[in-house]
Protein backbone atom coordinates (compact mmCIF):
# COMPACT_ATOMS: atom_id res chain seq x y z
CA UNK A 1 0.00 0.00 0.00
CA UNK A 2 2.94 2.30 0.91
CA UNK A 3 4.65 2.01 -2.80
CA UNK A 4 1.16 2.43 -4.47
CA UNK A 5 0.66 5.73 -2.54
CA UNK A 6 4.16 6.58 -3.98
CA UNK A 7 3.45 5.94 -7.10
CA UNK A 8 0.61 8.31 -6.66
CA UNK A 9 2.53 11.11 -5.54
CA UNK A 10 4.62 10.33 -8.44
CA UNK A 11 1.82 10.71 -10.92
CA UNK A 12 0.52 13.92 -9.29
CA UNK A 13 3.55 15.63 -10.73
CA UNK A 14 3.34 14.36 -14.64
CA UNK A 15 1.76 16.74 -16.88
CA UNK A 16 -0.34 14.86 -18.66
CA UNK A 17 -2.13 13.20 -15.59
CA UNK A 18 -2.86 16.43 -13.44
CA UNK A 19 -6.67 17.36 -13.35
CA UNK A 20 -7.92 19.68 -15.58
CA UNK A 21 -9.99 22.46 -13.84
CA UNK A 22 -12.49 23.14 -16.71
CA UNK A 23 -13.61 19.55 -16.29
CA UNK A 24 -14.03 19.03 -12.75
CA UNK A 25 -17.68 18.96 -13.10
CA UNK A 26 -17.60 16.91 -16.75
CA UNK A 27 -19.88 14.29 -15.19
CA UNK A 28 -22.87 16.90 -14.63
CA UNK A 29 -22.83 18.43 -18.37
CA UNK A 30 -25.18 17.66 -20.86
CA UNK A 31 -23.86 15.58 -23.90
CA UNK A 32 -24.04 18.96 -25.99
CA UNK A 33 -22.11 21.30 -23.48
CA UNK A 34 -19.91 18.04 -22.73
CA UNK A 35 -18.35 17.27 -25.97
CA UNK A 36 -17.70 21.42 -26.50
CA UNK A 37 -15.69 21.01 -23.43
CA UNK A 38 -14.09 18.39 -25.00
CA UNK A 39 -13.95 20.23 -28.37
CA UNK A 40 -12.50 23.06 -26.69
CA UNK A 41 -9.56 21.88 -25.01
CA UNK A 42 -8.89 19.95 -28.66
CA UNK A 43 -8.47 23.27 -30.20
CA UNK A 44 -4.86 23.46 -27.94
CA UNK A 45 -3.74 21.12 -29.40
CA UNK A 46 -2.37 22.53 -32.53
CA UNK A 47 -0.64 25.86 -30.97
CA UNK A 48 1.18 23.34 -28.41
CA UNK A 49 2.00 21.46 -31.46
CA UNK A 50 3.34 24.61 -32.61
CA UNK A 51 5.48 25.40 -30.33
CA UNK A 52 8.08 22.58 -30.81
CA UNK A 53 8.02 22.80 -34.55
CA UNK A 54 11.58 23.63 -34.46
CA UNK A 55 12.54 20.41 -33.21
CA UNK A 56 9.88 18.39 -35.36
CA UNK A 57 12.05 19.98 -38.45
CA UNK A 58 15.26 18.79 -37.05
CA UNK A 59 14.12 15.42 -36.67
CA UNK A 60 12.65 15.04 -40.00
CA UNK A 61 16.19 16.21 -41.52
CA UNK A 62 17.82 13.38 -39.33
CA UNK A 63 15.18 10.70 -40.31
CA UNK A 64 15.49 11.55 -43.95
CA UNK A 65 19.06 11.79 -44.32
CA UNK A 66 19.29 8.08 -42.57
CA UNK A 67 16.91 6.34 -44.75
CA UNK A 68 18.58 7.88 -47.83
CA UNK A 69 21.34 5.90 -46.44
CA UNK A 70 19.31 3.08 -46.21
CA UNK A 71 18.47 3.13 -42.75
CA UNK A 72 14.36 2.63 -41.44
CA UNK A 73 12.57 5.03 -39.20
CA UNK A 74 11.36 2.28 -35.99
CA UNK A 75 8.76 3.61 -33.57
CA UNK A 76 8.60 2.48 -30.26
CA UNK A 77 5.38 2.47 -27.67
CA UNK A 78 2.68 1.26 -25.63
CA UNK A 79 -0.70 1.97 -25.38
CA UNK A 80 -2.18 4.52 -27.14
CA UNK A 81 1.47 5.46 -28.13
CA UNK A 82 2.50 2.33 -29.83
CA UNK A 83 -0.60 2.45 -31.62
CA UNK A 84 -0.55 5.54 -33.17
CA UNK A 85 3.33 4.40 -33.80
CA UNK A 86 2.20 1.50 -35.63
CA UNK A 87 -0.45 3.23 -37.85
CA UNK A 88 2.10 5.73 -38.72
CA UNK A 89 4.18 3.02 -40.17
CA UNK A 90 1.38 0.77 -41.72
CA UNK A 91 0.08 4.13 -44.02
CA UNK A 92 3.47 4.69 -45.87
CA UNK A 93 3.77 1.73 -47.78
CA UNK A 94 0.53 2.19 -49.70
CA UNK A 95 0.85 6.44 -49.35
CA UNK A 96 4.34 6.51 -50.59
CA UNK A 97 5.01 3.08 -52.09
CA UNK A 98 8.06 2.59 -49.61
CA UNK A 99 9.07 -1.14 -48.83
CA UNK A 100 7.60 -2.29 -45.75
CA UNK A 101 10.30 -2.36 -43.63
CA UNK A 102 11.57 0.94 -44.11
CA UNK A 103 9.21 2.39 -41.67
CA UNK A 104 8.53 0.17 -38.98
CA UNK A 105 6.23 0.60 -35.51
CA UNK A 106 7.00 -1.86 -32.71
CA UNK A 107 4.24 -1.76 -29.63
CA UNK A 108 5.31 -3.36 -26.36
CA UNK A 109 3.13 -7.09 -26.46
CA UNK A 110 2.94 -7.09 -30.37
CA UNK A 111 0.63 -7.65 -32.42
CA UNK A 112 -2.35 -9.12 -30.05
CA UNK A 113 -1.64 -5.49 -28.27
CA UNK A 114 -2.78 -3.38 -30.98
CA UNK A 115 -7.11 -4.71 -30.53
CA UNK A 116 -6.44 -5.67 -26.75
CA UNK A 117 -4.37 -4.05 -23.56
CA UNK A 118 -1.28 -6.52 -22.51
CA UNK A 119 -0.60 -5.28 -19.00
CA UNK A 120 2.87 -5.41 -17.36
CA UNK A 121 4.72 -4.99 -20.45
CA UNK A 122 5.02 -0.94 -20.87
CA UNK A 123 6.66 -1.52 -16.81
CA UNK A 124 9.29 -3.78 -18.68
CA UNK A 125 12.79 -1.96 -19.54
CA UNK A 126 14.60 -5.19 -21.16
CA UNK A 127 11.56 -6.07 -23.61
CA UNK A 128 11.98 -2.69 -24.92
CA UNK A 129 15.78 -3.29 -25.89
CA UNK A 130 14.49 -7.16 -26.89
CA UNK A 131 12.23 -5.67 -29.77
CA UNK A 132 14.62 -4.10 -31.44
CA UNK A 133 17.69 -6.91 -31.39
CA UNK A 134 14.94 -8.82 -32.95
CA UNK A 135 14.42 -6.68 -35.50
CA UNK A 136 18.28 -6.12 -36.50
CA UNK A 137 17.92 -2.31 -35.40
CA UNK A 138 21.14 -0.64 -36.20
CA UNK A 139 23.20 2.47 -36.10
CA UNK A 140 22.25 3.19 -39.37
CA UNK A 141 18.25 3.02 -38.10
CA UNK A 142 16.45 6.10 -36.23
CA UNK A 143 14.23 4.82 -32.83
CA UNK A 144 11.61 7.05 -32.09
CA UNK A 145 10.32 6.22 -29.02
CA UNK A 146 6.85 7.48 -28.05
CA UNK A 147 5.28 7.54 -24.56
CA UNK A 148 3.25 10.71 -23.69
CA UNK A 149 4.51 10.94 -20.05
CA UNK A 150 8.15 10.33 -21.55
CA UNK A 151 8.79 7.83 -18.71
CA UNK A 152 7.19 4.42 -19.70
CA UNK A 153 10.27 1.67 -18.78
CA UNK A 154 9.91 0.01 -22.17
CA UNK A 155 10.35 2.86 -24.36
CA UNK A 156 13.07 4.20 -21.89
CA UNK A 157 14.79 0.54 -22.64
CA UNK A 158 14.82 0.49 -26.04
CA UNK A 159 16.06 4.26 -26.36
CA UNK A 160 19.07 3.12 -24.34
CA UNK A 161 19.83 -0.03 -26.38
CA UNK A 162 19.61 2.33 -29.98
CA UNK A 163 21.65 5.11 -28.16
CA UNK A 164 24.15 1.83 -27.25
CA UNK A 165 24.68 1.11 -30.99
CA UNK A 166 25.25 4.84 -31.60
CA UNK A 167 21.87 5.37 -33.60
CA UNK A 168 19.83 8.80 -33.65
CA UNK A 169 17.66 8.76 -30.95
CA UNK A 170 14.18 10.99 -30.89
CA UNK A 171 11.66 11.28 -28.67
CA UNK A 172 8.46 12.32 -28.96
CA UNK A 173 6.16 12.93 -25.28
CA UNK A 174 4.27 15.73 -23.65
CA UNK A 175 6.26 16.56 -21.01
CA UNK A 176 8.84 18.54 -21.49
CA UNK A 177 12.30 17.25 -18.97
CA UNK A 178 11.44 13.68 -18.91
CA UNK A 179 13.79 10.99 -18.89
CA UNK A 180 12.92 9.85 -22.38
CA UNK A 181 12.68 13.87 -23.43
CA UNK A 182 16.38 14.30 -22.04
CA UNK A 183 17.51 10.56 -22.99
CA UNK A 184 16.48 11.72 -26.56
CA UNK A 185 18.97 13.16 -29.19
CA UNK A 186 16.14 15.74 -30.55
CA UNK A 187 13.38 15.68 -28.17
CA UNK A 188 9.52 16.66 -29.29
CA UNK A 189 7.50 17.68 -26.03
CA UNK A 190 4.56 19.53 -26.93
CA UNK A 191 2.29 20.50 -24.18
CA UNK A 192 -1.39 20.57 -24.62
CA UNK A 193 -2.23 20.69 -21.08
CA UNK A 194 -4.30 17.93 -18.45
CA UNK A 195 -7.01 15.62 -19.77
CA UNK A 196 -10.50 16.47 -19.88
CA UNK A 197 -10.75 12.95 -18.46
CA UNK A 198 -7.38 12.89 -16.03
CA UNK A 199 -4.75 10.69 -17.35
CA UNK A 200 -6.39 9.51 -19.92
CA UNK A 201 -3.56 10.28 -22.91
CA UNK A 202 -5.60 8.95 -25.74
CA UNK A 203 -7.29 12.47 -25.79
CA UNK A 204 -4.96 15.63 -26.05
CA UNK A 205 -1.95 13.91 -25.96
CA UNK A 206 -3.07 11.13 -28.08
CA UNK A 207 -3.73 14.02 -30.46
CA UNK A 208 -0.50 15.77 -30.25
CA UNK A 209 1.68 12.71 -30.62
CA UNK A 210 -0.18 11.67 -34.17
CA UNK A 211 -0.29 15.25 -35.49
CA UNK A 212 3.65 14.77 -34.60
CA UNK A 213 4.33 11.21 -36.32
CA UNK A 214 1.94 12.44 -39.56
CA UNK A 215 4.87 15.59 -39.74
CA UNK A 216 7.87 13.04 -39.00
CA UNK A 217 6.87 10.65 -42.01
CA UNK A 218 5.40 13.14 -44.00
CA UNK A 219 8.20 15.34 -44.24
CA UNK A 220 10.32 12.91 -44.64
CA UNK A 221 8.68 11.22 -47.60
CA UNK A 222 8.70 14.95 -49.13
CA UNK A 223 12.70 15.17 -48.63
CA UNK A 224 13.05 11.76 -49.91
CA UNK A 225 11.41 12.65 -53.13
CA UNK A 226 7.65 11.01 -53.30
CA UNK A 227 6.12 14.59 -53.64
CA UNK A 228 5.57 16.79 -56.42
CA UNK A 229 3.97 20.17 -55.84
CA UNK A 230 2.25 19.30 -52.87
CA UNK A 231 0.79 15.33 -55.07
CA UNK A 232 1.94 12.18 -53.59
CA UNK A 233 3.16 11.03 -56.89
CA UNK A 234 4.59 7.67 -55.41
CA UNK A 235 1.09 6.07 -54.57
CA UNK A 236 0.85 2.78 -55.45
CA UNK A 237 -2.01 1.43 -57.80
CA UNK A 238 -3.52 -1.16 -55.00
CA UNK A 239 -7.12 -1.24 -55.81
CA UNK A 240 -9.70 1.12 -57.84
CA UNK A 241 -9.40 4.33 -56.54
CA UNK A 242 -6.02 4.42 -56.08
CA UNK A 243 -5.43 3.65 -60.17
CA UNK A 244 -8.11 6.54 -60.43
CA UNK A 245 -5.76 8.92 -58.07
CA UNK A 246 -2.51 7.74 -60.21
CA UNK A 247 -4.56 8.90 -63.40
CA UNK A 248 -5.87 12.58 -61.69
CA UNK A 249 -2.46 12.74 -60.12
CA UNK A 250 -0.89 13.06 -63.63
CA UNK A 251 -3.03 15.25 -64.57
CA UNK A 252 -2.47 17.51 -62.17
CA UNK A 253 1.02 17.52 -62.70
CA UNK A 254 0.76 17.87 -66.71
CA UNK A 255 -1.85 19.60 -67.76
CA UNK A 256 -2.80 16.84 -70.12
CA UNK A 257 -6.44 15.13 -70.74
CA UNK A 258 -7.31 11.92 -68.94
CA UNK A 259 -6.73 9.60 -71.93
CA UNK A 260 -3.32 10.77 -72.28
CA UNK A 261 -2.94 10.27 -68.69
CA UNK A 262 -4.19 6.55 -68.94
CA UNK A 263 -2.38 5.98 -72.26
CA UNK A 264 1.11 7.01 -70.55
CA UNK A 265 0.36 5.75 -67.58
CA UNK A 266 -0.09 2.08 -68.92
CA UNK A 267 3.23 2.16 -70.70
CA UNK A 268 5.17 2.10 -67.00
CA UNK A 269 2.85 -0.18 -65.19
CA UNK A 270 0.82 2.84 -63.56
CA UNK A 271 3.69 4.62 -61.90
CA UNK A 272 3.16 8.03 -61.68
CA UNK A 273 6.71 9.65 -61.13
CA UNK A 274 7.77 8.16 -64.37
CA UNK A 275 4.79 9.13 -66.21
CA UNK A 276 4.84 12.86 -65.02
CA UNK A 277 8.66 12.64 -65.99
CA UNK A 278 7.74 10.82 -69.52
CA UNK A 279 5.00 13.87 -70.23
CA UNK A 280 6.93 16.51 -69.05
CA UNK A 281 10.26 16.12 -70.47
CA UNK A 282 9.04 14.14 -73.71
CA UNK A 283 10.84 10.68 -73.20
CA UNK A 284 10.42 6.99 -73.05
CA UNK A 285 10.06 5.18 -70.20
CA UNK A 286 13.33 4.10 -70.11
CA UNK A 287 14.72 7.30 -70.25
CA UNK A 288 12.42 8.70 -67.80
CA UNK A 289 13.64 5.77 -65.55
CA UNK A 290 16.83 6.94 -65.83
CA UNK A 291 16.52 10.54 -65.06
CA UNK A 292 14.66 9.77 -62.18
CA UNK A 293 17.64 7.74 -60.92
CA UNK A 294 19.83 10.68 -61.74
CA UNK A 295 17.66 13.12 -59.77
CA UNK A 296 17.31 10.49 -56.68
CA UNK A 297 13.83 10.04 -57.09
CA UNK A 298 13.26 14.20 -57.03
CA UNK A 299 10.42 15.07 -60.18
CA UNK A 300 10.62 18.56 -59.31
CA UNK A 301 14.55 18.58 -59.60
CA UNK A 302 14.30 16.66 -62.54
CA UNK A 303 11.96 19.01 -64.48
CA UNK A 304 14.07 21.64 -63.49
CA UNK A 305 17.12 20.45 -65.05
CA UNK A 306 15.85 19.23 -67.72
CA UNK A 307 14.20 22.65 -68.47
CA UNK A 308 17.50 24.20 -68.20
CA UNK A 309 19.16 21.87 -70.51
CA UNK A 310 16.50 22.74 -73.23
CA UNK A 311 17.16 26.06 -72.95
CA UNK A 312 20.98 25.55 -73.16
CA UNK A 313 20.41 23.74 -75.92
CA UNK A 314 18.44 26.42 -78.14
CA UNK A 315 21.08 29.45 -77.54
Amino acid sequence: MVAKGGNDMELSRIATERRNERSFHIDELSAIEMVKLINDEDKKVALAVEQVLEQIAAAVEVIAAQLRQGGRLVYSGCGTSGRLGVLDAAECPPTYSTAPEMVVGIIAGGERAMFQAVEGTEDNRELGAEDLKAIDFNAKDVLVGIAASGRTPYVLGAMEYARSLGAHVLAVTCCAGSEADCLADIGIAPAPGPEVVTGSTRMKSGTAEKMVLNMLSTGAMIQLGKVYGNLMVDVKPANEKLIQRCISIVQSATGIERAAAVATLERCEYRPKTAIIMILLQVDETRAAEILEENKGHIGAAVRKGKAEEVAGCV
